[in-house]
């Protein structure tokens, strides 16, 4: 089920992977998506890797979907689909990107990217890393 939110935006700047940034090289500093508005919301969770990714789904009034959730301690080990920008809300986080030989750290307002079908780790090691997950 899905349940239409009446909320106002703050819209982030260009996300990573514009035609002007690599898709692993993109680290940007941009006001904080606070909130998304006019979007359906899936009432049920995303849980992954027992609980400790969770995330609910949304859908822009121009089909476009995105998640925000939340990766409680650990180190994980995702595979996207299609490609991705992360975009950190709270918290802070370390990324070993496709390809890469050395963790990044992100936090507040900076975003990574990671190209479709393609696997990277995330570590978060003190308070939990919210973010929202843009896709395509």
């Amino acid at each position: 089920p899905q349940r239409r939110w009446r909320l106002t935006a703050r819209r982030a700047d260009t996300p990573c992977g514009a035609a002007t940034r690599s898709s692993y090289n993109c680290r940007t500093m941009n006001a904080i998506t606070e909130t998304l508005s006019g979007v359906l919301v899936a009432t049920r969770a995303n849980v992954y890797f027992d609980g400790r990714c969770i995330s609910h789904t949304v859908t822009l009034p121009d089909g476009a979907r995105k998640s925000v959730g939340v990766i409680l301690p650990a180190t994980l080990t995702f595979n996207t689909g299609a490609p991705e920008v992360m975009e950190g809300v709270a918290g802070t986080c370390e990324v070993l990107l496709p390809g890469a030989a050395d963790w990044r750290r992100y936090g507040p307002g900076e975003r990574f990217a990671v190209p479709g079908n393609a696997s990277f780790q995330i570590r978060v090691t003190d308070e939990p890393y919210h973010y929202v997950c843009h896709f395509g």
